[in-house]
Order: C-alpha cells, then structure tokens, then sequence
C-alpha cells in the first residue's frame, strides 16, 4: 500500500539531512521531490501544487527544536498536511433510522458487491445489527448470485426478486421486508456500468429518491487513480453521496484517489478494502494512513486488530497449559489462525515503524502459513498434544505425509520449543527482565 509514494517521500526527505537549518533553498529542493512524488502517485496537478505551497508556507522561518533536525520538522510538516488532505478527522458511518438504509454506488469491477458484504459482515460482527443485503443489479446475470454466496459466507439474508427488472421496485420492496422482519440494517448493491452513462445516473438517482437512504457510499477502485477521482465527482454530482470507500488497496496501489479525492468532491473517506476476506474491512483515519505513507507505521490500529482477534478464555487455557509444560500443536495452530485472521501478511507489517522500509523488497505471502498447517495436521493427535513424543521416523512420516522435508519439520519443531520457552519465561519472572531488555535496547 503506498509503497512507491512513501519511497520518493522518503528520498525527498533525504535532501534536509546534514542542515542545520531550514532555508528556502534547501526546503525548495525537497518540495520539487515531493510534488514529484505526488505526482507520480497520480495525484492531480493543482492539489500537489497547494499541497507543497502550503508546507513551504509552514516550513520556512520555523525555529528547528533541539529534539528534531530539519528532515524530522519536515516530516511531521507534511504528515499534518497529509493528514488534512485525506480529510482530517474520522468519519463514522451514520446507522440512525428504522431501518438503517445504506445505498452502494459506483462502477462495475470496483468492488462494490464484495464490500457491500464486508460492510454486512462488519455491522454485523462489530455493532450486533441484523442485516438485509439487497440485490438491485438487474443487469449483470452473476451480481445477485454473487451477492447470495457473500450473505451465505457470513449468515447474512439476501433479498433478490430475480424476475423482476425494475430495481426501484425491488428496493421498495426489500424495506418493506425489512421492517416485516427485524432487520436494523438495509444495503442496497446497485447496478454498475463500464463507464458513467446517463441510464445508470438516471436509475441510480431514482433508487436513491425512492429509499432516501441515510448513508449514500461511492466505491472506487484505489489502484484507478485519477480516473477514480473524475468518476466520485460524476456521481456525486447526481447523488451528493456521503462519503467514499476506498478498495484494493492492497494491492499496487499508487494512492492518487486516496490523496485527492477529498479536495475534489469534499467528502471523507469512511471506509479502506484491505484484501479478500470479508473481515478486511476498515475504518479510515486519516492520521494513521498519513502516518503509514511516511514509514512511521500504525500500531494503534495493529493493536485493534489483535485485540479484535483476542479471546479471554482461550488465552487463560493457554496460560495454564504453559504454567504446565502442556502447550502443544494444536494451541500454536490456533494461534496461528488468529493471526491469520488479522489480515495479510505484507499490510500488517506495514503497522509496524520502520518494519514497511525493511520488508520492501521481501515477498511475503499470505499463504506462509500453509507449510507450517500441513505439518502440523500430519501429525497423529497424540504428537500434536505432546511434541516430545515425535522421533526421528515420526519426523520422517510427518514430512512425507505434509508434503514437506525433514529439515522443514526439524525447523518448525525449533521455532515451537524456542516459542515455547520465551512463553514460559514471560510466565514468570523472566517477563520483567524481558521489558527491562527491550526498553534498554530503545535507549
């Protein structure tokens, strides 16, 4: 995510190191390589140019603290304006009425029937809301099939009138039945097209007419850029939408929706589409995505993550497996699929400051796993609940039935016993000397 921009950002910054001063000569060569990375982030022209007008009229003359360096005053400079552009603060979705009525928009193969189920899943998971999933794409043979698989996926009721072409009707109809059964939400996934044409902006604004929906979404496609940016004004023209979701940005994603969509139709960002799974969904806070882009990582929202994931009573099972010396296979499988379920690999990495930097050039996929899991389910469930037990010929069998080598088993059993032993020492009293370490490594 970003990974380009924050690069050139990075590089740009590199021009301050060894000043002792902010001048207008040396701010002015780092400003020519950011509105150059902005640029080539596929950023609109004009909104590069205010952007770095504005941090030239901030930086020059500022007195450069003791703590910070000009390259440090500069970065939290643009990590402000970044932050501003992308809109500032956190804007959260509105769930007043009975029923809530949101209404998705936004062209075809944007990702808006996938994300109408990721924010079904969400509202469901997150704020205990019963969910109606309503499909109104009349046009397209697969969209109301697909939307049936994503509701069955995570237990959430689709509405479809497959016979009937009128999608005004259809969403009528689907609040209606709404009410009728209990259901405190209602997202209506409408018709896309290849492009903005007059038929779909006329249908869409009559839907839109119909329901007065509380929440109006447009989704776009981030890896899109400018392209993305012209189609959120086209629709918000027609439809003054609430705000916009942002998907695939896990992808390679260049960040010019992300950047100047707010600046051209001034409405936030509410929602990011991180992956596949139905769980990567996010709220956008503008502040930690600045942060993110300039290599300084989110923590806050790797910690949310993990505490989602965190369940109290599984974790006392497993403190008291480990005060036993009872920690076995099928406990570091389970920790393993909590992580999993944490999102992809490379986007939690990017969480972590300067771990983004590192990782650059390192493939990691989101099938690591897969090896790790094949062995672990070759093994009997005796070996899984006493590793001890597995010898050298139960190595040999494991490997043979995982697909994997020996050496693959004999690494894996290593990494576990050294897992092991760091979990028993942060048991006892070997956790305080633990964080004694780490905090002299910080100094």
């Amino acid at each position: 995510m970003f990974n380009n921009l924050s690069e050139k950002l990075d590089k740009a910054f590199h021009v301050l190191k060894g000043h002792g001063s902010i001048t207008e000569i040396n701010v002015a060569e780092t400003l020519k390589e950011v509105r150059r990375a902005l640029l080539d982030a596929d950023v609109n022209f004009k909104i590069a140019k205010d952007f770095t007008k504005r941090i030239k009229e901030k930086a020059i003359g500022q007195d450069v603290l003791t703590t910070l360096n000009p390259s440090q005053l500069m970065v939290k400079i643009v990590k402000d304006e970044l932050t501003e552009l992308m809109g500032g603060e956190t804007v959260g979705i509105n769930l007043k009425g009975s029923p809530t009525v949101i209404l998705m928009s936004g062209l075809q193969g944007s990702g808006k029937t996938t994300f109408s189920g990721k924010l079904a899943n969400y509202l469901k998971t997150k704020k205990s809301k019963e969910v109606l999933l309503v499909g109104a794409d009349v046009y397209r043979p697969a969209a109301i099939n697909q939307l049936q698989v994503v509701g069955e996926q995570i237990g959430v009721e689709v509405y479809a009138e497959v016979e009937n072409k009128n999608p005004v009707d259809i969403a009528k109809n689907a609040i209606k039945h709404a009410k009728a059964n209990g259901k405190s939400v209602v997202i209506i996934d409408t018709a896309g097209r290849l492009a903005v044409d007059e038929q779909m902006m006329t249908e869409i604004s009559n839907i839109h007419k119909a329901v007065q929906p509380q929440e109006t979404l447009f989704v776009v496609d981030s890896m899109t850029g400018q392209d993305a940016v012209n189609t959120a004004k086209a629709f918000n023209d027609i439809l003054n939408f609430d705000g916009v979701v942002l998907t695939k940005l896990d992808g390679d994603t260049r960040g010019g929706a992300a950047l100047s969509i707010k600046t051209v139709v001034n409405k936030p960002i509410k929602f990011i589409g991180t992956g596949e799974k139905m769980e990567a969904i996010d709220i956008f806070h503008p502040n930690r995505m600045a942060e993110r882009i300039l290599g300084m990582g989110d923590v806050v929202s790797l910690v949310e993550r993990a505490q989602e994931q965190y369940d109290e009573e599984e974790a006392r099972k497993i403190q008291k497996k480990i005060a036993k010396n009872q920690f076995g296979f099928d406990d570091f499988l389970k920790q393993i699929q909590q992580i999993k379920k944490m999102g992809n690999m490379k986007d939690l990495m990017g969480m972590i400051p300067g771990a983004g930097k590192m990782m650059k050039d390192v493939d990691i996929d989101d099938d690591a796993f897969k090896g790790i899991e094949a062995i672990i389910h070759s093994m009997t469930p005796d070996e899984r609940s006493k590793p001890v037990t597995i010898n050298a010929n139960r190595k040999k069998r494991i490997a043979k039935g995982s697909g994997t080598s020996v050496q693959e088993v004999n690494q894996l059993m290593k990494q576990f016993n050294q897992m092991s032993k760091m979990m028993k020492m942060m048991q006892g009293g070997g956790g305080k000397k633990m964080m004694q370490m780490m905090k002299g490594m910080q100094q």
